[in-house]
């Protein structure tokens, strides 16, 4: 089948990211792809190669505003729609969707493909139509299609190779590679700018093991310079590959957002993930819901909400001891998720029946 998957880049790559891995996914499994994405150079270093079509199965397209006519009259007819997180496909596409509709031709499975979340509405929404009342392509149905962490919902991007790629990974040759020394504890730091950054690193400095911090570019190595000096390194821009190789190759993750989260779980090691601040403060109430999935540890629970500047109690560095709790609830988890479908078997599952 053929798939127009729309995207568009917001904040900190999240989006495109989550929509990579879902493209190369697909091709992998015989899918022809096409990522309509309105800022494609946010992929030079996330997937090299893939802007200048190195990627069988996966064609990158630019979404301009507005789009030039040849480029949306010029390609054929998808089978799938999918428009990631809301983002609405581009008024040219719909308007191209109607006349060929219009004209006998049979319109695409078009999916909602939602944010992440353990919320129980996620469970109530999943699959549910969503008729489209207006505009030029009113009569259609969109569904509703949720990644999740339960049976009921859509499960989660994996590739099937991964426990065997984890399995043969050797962090020493890894690290060494990237011209990094060896070190008896290390940490990864991808995050905002977490107001309890500075404590949390020098409670790290002053605990009986000492912890080298492998930081991520752009806001999270920003965030450390005003933070007391430890043993920082800082890394280059890292591929998806790479990313995963870094999480693989720690004692304990920070993560950020939601395509992070996901690799932080497949990575079976303990992790604090920092949720995206809502102005309302919806964020609380998820992350809450995804702690409670989780099945957290006191400890894991409070340092989330310290991290994620909710209440008033302080960051504890952990323990080796409670180190190996964290680690336990997520390998715990870990296991529970690969016993579910992953969420492009269920995507292609949904298409094929509403086909």
């Amino acid at each position: 089948m053929r798939w127009d998957i729309f995207c568009r880049v917001i904040d900190n790559f999240g989006d495109v990211g989550v929509c990579w891995r879902l493209c190369t996914e697909l091709a992998r499994r015989g899918e022809q792809v096409r990522l309509w994405l309105d800022d494609p150079q946010a992929l030079a270093w996330m997937a090299p190669g893939a802007i200048e079509g190195r990627w069988p199965g996966v064609e990158v397209l630019h979404w301009r505003t507005p789009m030039a006519s040849g480029l949306v009259d010029g390609v054929p007819l998808a089978d799938v729609w999918i428009e990631a997180f809301g983002c609405e496909p581009p008024t040219e596409c719909m308007q191209a969707l109607a006349t060929r509709v219009a004209a006998g031709q049979p319109a695409p499975v078009w999916i909602n493909l939602e944010y992440l979340s353990a919320e129980p509405y996620v469970e109530r929404s999943h699959r549910l139509p969503s008729p489209v009342m207006s505009g030029p392509l009113r009569g259609l149905t969109k569904w509703f299609f949720y990644p999740g962490f339960t049976e009921r919902t859509g499960g989660l991007l994996r590739e099937p190779d991964l426990p065997q790629r984890q399995a043969t990974f050797d962090a020493a040759v890894w690290m060494q590679a990237l011209g990094l020394p060896p070190a008896q504890h290390r940490v990864s730091l991808f995050c905002y700018e977490p107001a309890a950054l500075p404590d949390v690193l020098r409670q790290a400095a002053s605990a009986p093991v000492s912890s080298d911090w492998l930081v991520t570019p752009g806001r999270a190595w920003q965030a450390t310079q005003a933070a007391p000096a430890g043993q920082l390194h800082a890394l280059p821009l890292l591929n998806q590959h790479e990313f995963d190789h870094l999480l693989w190759a720690c004692d304990l993750n920070f993560v950020r957002g939601e395509d992070s989260l996901v690799r932080a779980l497949w990575a079976g090691q303990p992790f604090v993930w920092q949720i995206y601040p809502q102005h309302d403060d919806a964020h609380h109430a998820k992350l809450a819901a995804f702690l409670g999935w989780l099945q957290a540890p006191a400890s894991l629970w409070a340092f989330h909400l310290a991290w994620n500047g909710i209440g008033s109690q302080p960051a504890v560095w952990p323990g080796l001891g409670e180190l190996d709790n964290w680690r336990a609830c997520v390998q715990a988890a870990r296991a529970r998720l690969l016993a579910q479908p992953d969420l492009c078997t269920q995507l292609l599952g949904f298409v094929a029946g509403k086909r």
